[in-house]
C-alpha cells in the first residue's frame, strides 16, 4: 500500500515552519503521512536547521520579493519535486510560498491548500498592494482546492474568488499546555532588567521592520514624558540599528530595553503590565494571541486580525496606527486605570480559548480529508 506524502511550503524555515506549523506536520506524521517541507534554510548555523517530525526537507532559495531570479529557480525545482512525489496533500504558506507552491501543483493530482496569514490586499492598503497582488491571488485561487483565511476581513474579500472551497480558521492555533512561566527565571530577569515597583511595563513582540512600527510607541512616550514607563522590545531584524538611533535622539535609552530574538518571552511578557502591538497590517497574530494568554491587556492598532482578536474597551484598547496622540492616550489610561486592566486581562485569558491549538487542529483535520 501506499505510503501517504504531505508537501509543506514557506518562503522561510526559522520564522516561519518552525514558529507555527510543527504541531501541524506532528499531526500528519502520526496518521502515517511522510511529511516533507520545502522552504529557505534561514538558520544563520545552516546545521542548526532540524526541522521536527519532517522526513525529507528541502533547502530552496526562496526570496520574499517576488521578481527575483531564484523564485523563477524556485518554481522549476518545486515543479519537479511535486511530480517525483506525487503528494496527496501540499500545504502552502506565506506569500510567496503560496505563489510559487500553487503555480508548481498546478497540473500535480495533490490536494492543494493554502493558508493566507494575511492577504497584502486589505482596507487601507496602498494602491500598489491591489495592483499587483490582488490580481495575482484571484488568478491562483483557479489552482486552490482549499482557501483558508484567518481573519474575517480576508474571508470576506474571498468570497468572489474562483477557489474550490473557502474556509474561516482561527488562526495557527496557541497550544495553552505550554504557556508556562518559570517564576524563579523572571525574578531574574526583573533583576537584569532593573524593573521596580515604581515601573510601568510595556511589552511588544515581533521582528523590527516598517510593519511592526515600534517608531509609534517611541513618539508616545516622547509625548508623555514618564520616565517610569519602560518599554521591552523582542524581537531583531532590519530596522535594529534606525530605531536604537531613533531612541536615542529621542532620549530615551532609560526606557526602551531592546531585547533581541528570545526564549523566554512567557517569562518577559510576565513582567509586563500592557501588551503593545502597533503593526499596520496582521493576519492573525500569535505574538498578540500569546500575550492574551498570559492574561496581558492589550493596545493594538485598530487594523484586520487585531480586530478579530480584541474588542475596543474589552480585552484592551485600539488605536489608528498613524496616531501617537491616541497611543499616548491608551497608555495613559492603562497606566491610570488598573481595574480596566484586571477587567481585560480576564476577558483575554478566556477569549484566548477559542483560539487553541486542539480547536484549530480538529478544524484542520476536517479540512485536510
Amino acid at each position: 500500500m501506499k505510503k501517504k506524502k504531505v508537501l509543506f511550503v514557506a518562503t522561510v524555515v526559522k520564522i516561519h515552519i518552525m514558529v507555527f506549523h510543527v504541531p501541524f506536520l506532528q499531526w500528519f506524521k502520526k496518521r502515517g503521512y511522510e511529511v516533507h517541507v520545502a522552504a529557505r534554510n534561514d538558520y544563520e548555523n545552516k546545521e542548526s536547521c532540524n526541522i521536527p517530525f519532517c522526513d525529507k526537507y528541502y533547502d530552496l532559495p526562496f526570496e520574499r520579493q517576488p521578481f527575483r531570479k531564484n523564485n523563477i529557480k524556485v518554481s522549476k525545482q518545486l515543479e519537479q519535486i511535486i511530480n517525483d512525489n506525487n503528494y496527496d496533500i501540499i500545504h502552502c504558506h506565506t506569500p510567496m510560498g503560496g505563489v510559487l507552491g500553487r503555480w508548481a501543483a498546478r497540473n500535480s493530482t495533490s490536494k492543494v491548500v493554502y493558508t493566507a496569514h494575511g492577504f497584502h490586499f486589505y482596507k487601507g492598503a496602498p494602491l500598489r498592494n491591489w495592483l499587483l497582488f490582488y490580481p495575482v491571488e484571484r488568478f491562483l485561487a483557479n489552482y486552490t482546492d482549499t482557501l483558508i483565511t484567518i481573519n474575517e476581513e480576508d474571508f470576506y474579500r474571498a468570497r468572489d474568488f474562483n477557489v474550490g472551497h473557502l474556509e474561516y480558521v482561527r488562526g495557527v492555533g496557541i497550544d495553552l499546555n505550554k504557556i508556562k512561566i518559570n517564576k524563579e527565571k523572571a525574578y531574574k530577569l526583573k533583576h537584569d532588567l532593573e524593573i521596580t515597583g515604581k515601573n510601568f511595563v510595556l511589552c511588544s513582540v515581533g521582528e523590527l521592520n516598517h510593519n511592526k512600527n515600534h517608531s509609534i510607541v517611541f513618539e508616545a512616550l516622547n509625548q508623555i514624558k514618564n520616565k517610569n514607563i519602560k518599554y521591552l522590545i523582542i524581537g531583531s531584524g532590519e530596522l535594529e540599528k534606525e530605531l536604537m538611533m531613533e531612541v536615542k535622539r529621542l532620549e530615551l535609552e532609560n526606557q526602551v530595553i531592546f531585547l533581541g530574538f528570545r526564549d523566554d518571552i512567557y517569562e518577559l511578557l510576565s513582567l509586563s503590565d500592557v501588551f503593545v502591538f502597533p503593526s499596520f497590517r496582521e493576519g492573525l497574530s500569535k505574538s498578540l494571541m500569546e500575550a492574551m494568554a498570559v492574561g496581558k491587556p492589550v493596545i493594538a492598532s485598530n487594523i484586520r486580525g487585531n480586530k478579530d482578536l480584541i474588542n475596543n474597551d474589552e480585552g484592551g484598547l485600539l488605536f489608528d496606527p498613524k496616531n501617537a496622540i491616541q497611543l499616548s492616550e491608551s497608555i495613559m489610561k492603562m497606566l491610570n486605570d488598573q481595574s480596566f486592566r484586571n477587567n481585560a486581562s480576564a476577558i483575554n485569558m478566556k477569549k484566548i480559548k477559542l483560539f487553541s491549538l486542539d480547536n484549530i487542529l480538529e478544524r484542520m483535520s476536517e479540512i485536510y480529508q
